[in-house]
């Protein structure tokens, strides 16, 4: 029987085989420069290929293809060779790798099949001959080197439909069922096409509209003529029976021409009035047939770019498990609803968003096991991934952790060791607005920054990403008890719902995803709360701010001033309301998003624009710009942007760089004196905490590994020195596992950076928050 294993299998191998024709072509296209370009020029061909056999090899693995992975492994050791220059490139190696490659492409056509034995045993010459290529002692070396793969490094195929410049798509021919590949930027140009549909539907209607309003004007003219017909009549009568001198009789002859036109331009009006009703109800027929083709076109289009979040999500159990088990945790993942559609867009913007939110949830909520036992919880944390439809546009994805929650005086502490808040503002701030600033960049209540974390970006990329596409980020957190991010994000982008608003003679659109409600107001029911406008909704006091003052705009209706009754306009973002006054709601609509051009990308206030029906541009206005743009977070918790505390006049800082080897020592005195800092060394740790208790330093950058006494010693004695404890501690290091790490956080090192990974703008940056 068919089990759902199976399908999940069989789309796993079908999006691996498209993921390793695109490998292996590019494979091939490389190996064909290899032999076409000089010696000198070969370097960069050459790490290209190997990062493509190398993400190869790892899909392979994932969909458990021994074969293909061992093909891939061999030739990944002979381009690592060749990449450090052991090894020199010949035509007899060049056919070597081309005969691997025509193996592989030879497996790729069995992918789902039971691999023939002759098949097997040109795997086995294959792999052979790579490893000849390298001789007897590489080949040891390579059997004892253990897989480097990993879930960032190497993609699982899942992730194939979001990078490829291809998709499956379904045309269904009379004679079979089967599927061809189209290219993305096809379906892509269909798409657009199909949304720019819109503007035309909108037209249809506008005109629809004009039509109408041209039918309502004549039939004003009715009730008019009714009125006078009566007495028209009674004086034609009159003037008939009349005789006398011939100036009377010519006036009869005049005004019965007058009669005799009034009569001929009623029957006119009424003739005009039923063909423009005619054509009025022949243009809402064709408004009606135009939308629906229009409307299926566009879903048709849409769906045809729209994939489950599996195909997204289906790469998160691995890396959660590498993970967690890198920071010595014990966390499982749990899907659900993943087999609801989204835009493919959607799912290339949200990627790094939920692996920065996956990541948090274990390096931040889930504790290590015993401390979870000591809590009487589960020894293995959970992180649960639950998305939903909300409406019929929209999609909610919650990311929740049962670990210990987000609290709120380490967030307190972050904010004003980065100088996003002084301690004056902090003590003026509610639990809940302190809470708020996670979303800051920078801040971060990691103890350790390290490669993963610690640097404090992550959420705010997160926030930023969410915005772009139009979707609104809330969280909730219970100290003890775990966070929840809920994310509510457009099925699909570029078109969707907005409130058509105007204020000082001017439209503007508000996405309806984040109109929490439109309400008319009594001006008795304005109060005044701690120096601002504000409403009462639903027992909550909400801040009322007029748009025109937060767009900055002229020409205000003075007769609004005037008026008992105004209409408001209540938005919501991150779970913050804000109320707007605007001169007049009109109506909501489909939108159609228009870009600003590269030189308006970011406007303040303006996500984009778009056309109506009529062909008026109007501004699409950005709600969370708004709502900064709006009040500050004094006033009324809503995120702003904070003013940094002040700090005194900068002077240029001092680095004391630690490292006993003198390249290492150079690389880094350079690397940090180009960022700008005064930088002294020291060949250990001994020498070091010599030179602190003598000199004045910012930072100490200190390697782990060295004689006398080491990065570790080091930082221990400086938290145990009441005048150095408080210099920041950045260990840049070869040690790399866990337990070096949390020995790292022990002693009180405030940074952690692994030279394998080693980068030099990182370094720059981490010292850039700390000094």
């Amino acid at each position: 029987m068919k089990t759902k294993g199976d399908d999940f299998l069989k789309r796993l191998l079908s999006t691996f085989k498209v993921e390793a024709a695109e490998h292996v072509k590019a494979l091939s296209s490389g190996l064909i420069d290899l032999e076409r370009v000089p010696a000198e020029q070969r370097a960069p061909i050459i790490e290209a290929v190997f990062r493509e056999v190398h993400s190869l090899k790892g899909a392979a693995r994932a969909v458990g293809h021994a074969e293909i992975e061992g093909i891939c492994q061999s030739m990944e050791g002979v381009f690592s060779s060749l990449k450090r220059q052991e090894v020199m490139l010949s035509p007899g190696m060049l056919d070597v790798l081309h005969s691997a490659r025509r193996c592989l492409e030879g497996l790729l056509s069995l992918v789902e099949a039971e691999l023939p034995t002759a098949e097997k045993s040109a795997v086995a010459v294959s792999i052979r001959q790579l490893e000849d290529l390298l001789g007897e002692q590489q080949r040891v070396d390579k059997q004892r080197e253990p897989s480097q793969s990993s879930v960032l490094g190497s993609p699982p195929p899942a992730e194939a439909p979001l990078q490829g410049e291809a998709l499956s798509a379904q045309e269904t021919p009379a004679s079979s069922g089967a599927t061809v590949r189209i290219g993305v930027s096809k379906l892509n140009s269909i798409l657009h096409q199909a949304e720019g549909m819109l503007s035309a539907k909108l037209a249809v209607g506008q005109r629809t509209a004009d039509m109408e309003n041209l039918g309502s004007t004549i039939s004003s003219w009715r009730p008019g003529w009714r009125r006078i017909h009566s007495d028209l009549k009674a004086l034609q009568r009159s003037l008939e029976k009349t005789t006398g001198p011939n100036g009377l009789q010519e006036h009869k002859v005049q005004l019965a021409r007058v009669f005799e036109f009034l009569e001929w331009n009623h029957a006119f009006i009424r003739s005009l009035e039923n063909e423009v009703t005619t054509v009025a109800r022949l243009a809402m027929h064709d408004r009606e047939s135009i939308g629906a083709m229009v409307d299926n076109l566009l879903d048709d289009a849409k769906k045809a770019l729209m994939l489950p979040f599996s195909s997204l999500l289906e790469i998160l159990p691995e890396f959660v498990r590498d993970l967690s088990r890198d920071q010595g945790k014990d966390a499982k993942l749990e899907l659900r609803g993943t087999e609801i559609e989204v835009d493919r867009r959607v799912l290339e913007e949200m990627k790094d968003p939920l692996i920065h939110l996956v990541r948090n949830c274990i390096d931040h909520g889930i504790e290590k096991s015993k401390e979870r036992e000591k809590k009487k919880k589960p020894t293995s944390g959970t992180i649960m991934i639950a998305v939903s439809q909300k409406d019929s546009d929209k999609v909610e994805i919650a990311i929740a952790d049962d670990g210990c929650g987000i609290q709120a005086p380490k967030v307190r502490s972050a904010a004003i060791k980065l100088g996003v808040i002084s301690p004056d503002q902090s003590r003026a701030l509610s639990e809940q607005d302190v809470l708020q600033l996670i979303f800051h960049s920078g801040v971060s209540t990691s103890p350790l920054i390290t490669e993963v974390s610690g640097r404090g970006l992550g959420l705010a990329i997160v926030a930023e990403k969410v915005e772009r596409l139009g979707g609104t980020l809330t969280f909730e957190t219970l100290t003890g008890v775990g966070t929840t991010f809920r994310i509510v994000l457009p099925l699909t982008l570029a078109a969707f719902r907005g409130l058509l608003v105007r204020s000082s003679d001017q439209l503007f659109v508000l996405p309806t995803l984040n109109v929490d409600r439109t309400l008319i107001v009594r001006r008795d029911e304005i109060t005044s709360v701690e120096n601002m406008q504000a409403i009462q909704l639903g027992g909550t006091i909400i801040p009322l701010v007029r748009l025109d003052e937060v767009l900055q705009l002229t020409g205000r209706d003075r007769n609004l001033e005037l008026a008992e009754h105004v209409p408001v306009v209540v938005l919501l973002s991150a779970e913050k309301r804000v109320a707007f006054l605007v001169d007049e709601v009109l109506h909501e609509q489909e939108v159609l998003m228009k870009s600003l051009g590269p030189q308006l990308s970011r406007v303040r206030n303006i996500a984009s624009s778009t056309v109506l029906g009529n062909g008026k541009v109007v501004p699409v206005l950005n709600v969370h710009d708004l709502m900064k743009s709006a009040t500050g977070i004094a006033k009324a918790g809503i995120t702003p942007e904070v003013v940094p505390a002040k700090r005194g006049e900068e002077k240029q800082k001092s680095i004391l760089v630690v490292e006993d080897s003198i390249t290492a020592r150079t690389l880094l005195k350079n690397i940090l004196e180009s960022g700008g800092y005064d930088v002294a060394t020291a060949v250990d740790g001994l020498d070091a905490f010599t030179q602190l208790r003598t000199g004045e330093f910012d930072v100490v950058v200190s390697d782990v590994d060295m004689p006398r006494m080491n990065g570790f010693d080091l930082t221990a004695k400086i938290r145990g020195d009441k005048k150095l404890s408080a210099i920041p501690v950045v260990l840049v290091t070869a040690l790399e596992t866990r337990e070096d790490r949390e020995r790292g956080i022990d002693v009180g090192a405030d940074a952690y950076i692994v030279k394998s990974s080693f980068d030099q703008s990182n370094l720059l940056e981490v010292v850039r928050r700390l000094a």
